[in-house]
């Protein structure tokens, strides 16, 4: 009797540790991190800084349900000696049904192609920086929300996002009006190295909220209720026949701002980007952005801006990269500067 009562308490334990075992096997988790330096010459003097440390957690919890976090480090411009924490991304992710998945939690809103694939991680970015209608506000850059989601479906490679969440009033706890912001995206690749997409982004801010997505990073307050919709395009080719020499990204978005008293305001944000792959290392690189804003703008910070971006990408490896780049920018605002960068972004 004491000898089955052994046998059943040694079964019981090897049984547990089993099951441990297949959990921690089961579950996945991988910590990246992304960090970039760099060294400028504007208005005749040499500087050196730090860009930003990013942290990439994701984590298979099981076949179906997985996590993603990104938190982001980097040094306040209001205190040089003292840094921002920021969490970019905190997403949960159910696979529901072959390609198609649900995904909660706080997103970078998938409006344009470089909002959705290019992160905090410099190391990916084709140029040094993103594009002027990000540093803008142009385009709102994060959603709190829920959303649905599908890659790679038939033989065009269909895609879609359809996100409902906290619009440009709002927190990343809290909305702080009762109108929710929509997010409709699709996308297809017809040929390897080949992605065109259209989006279209809706929200109403009511009167007297906060609106944290607005020029510089400010916030400001609705001096009544502003509806925005905001339509966007992009193509995207890399040519893969030929070792992906060349790179083409395009994207123009149009923000469609109206008020009670001012009616509709139109402005429009577009870049254009250009590489040659001359060796499996070296890419010289163009980009052109352009913004424009309606004269009576009820949203927007009035401030007409043109760029020229010319550089060179040199990939040491898939995670260390050092690019050369000049800057040139026609404001409004801030009249005309020009900037030389020199950066190394390595992912470890």
């Amino acid at each position: 009797m004491k000898r089955n009562c052994y046998a059943h308490f040694f079964s019981l334990i090897i049984a547990l540790l089993l099951g441990t075992a297949q959990q921690a096997a089961g579950q996945r988790t991988q910590i990246r991190g992304f960090v970039d330096v760099v060294s400028y010459y504007q208005n005749g003097k040499l500087n050196f800084g730090l860009g930003e440390q990013d942290l990439f957690i994701t984590s298979e919890i099981t076949q179906r349900l997985s996590f993603l976090g990104e938190t982001v480090f980097k040094y306040s411009f209001d205190s040089p000696t003292s840094f921002n924490i920021s969490v970019e991304r905190i997403i949960l992710k159910y696979n529901y049904a072959g390609n198609h998945s649900v995904l909660i939690g706080k997103h970078h809103t998938p409006i344009n192609y470089w909002n959705d694939t290019y992160h905090h991680g410099r190391v990916f970015f084709p140029t040094v920086e993103r594009p002027l209608l990000f540093a803008q506000g142009f385009i709102p850059l994060h959603t709190t929300g829920v959303s649905l989601q599908g890659q790679n479906l038939g033989r065009l490679r269909f895609g879609y996002d359809a996100m409902l969440g906290n619009g440009l009033g709002s927190g990343d706890i809290e909305d702080n009006n009762p109108f929710k912001s929509l997010t409709l995206a699709a996308h297809v690749k017809p040929t390897n190295g080949l992605r065109i997409g259209a989006s279209y982004y809706h929200d109403v801010i009511s009167k007297g909220s906060t609106i944290h997505n607005h020029y510089g990073g400010t916030s400001t307050v609705a001096p009544g209720r502003i509806s925005q919709d905001i339509l966007t395009g992009s193509i995207v080719y890399n040519d893969s026949v030929f070792h992906k020499k060349f790179e083409v990204l395009a994207e123009s978005s149009m923000a469609m701002n109206r008020s009670d008293s001012l009616g509709t305001q139109r402005a429009i944000a577009s870049y254009a980007y250009a590489g040659l792959r001359v060796t499996d290392k070296i890419i010289p690189y163009v980009r052109v952005d352009d913004i424009q804003y309606g004269s009576k703008e009820v949203y927007f910070m009035d401030n007409n801006t043109r760029s020229y971006v010319g550089g060179v990408r040199y990939e040491i490896s898939y995670l260390a990269v050092v690019k050369l780049e000049y800057q040139h920018t026609k404001s409004h605002m801030n009249n005309i500067s020009d900037n030389i960068i020199f950066q190394i972004a390595v992912g470890f």
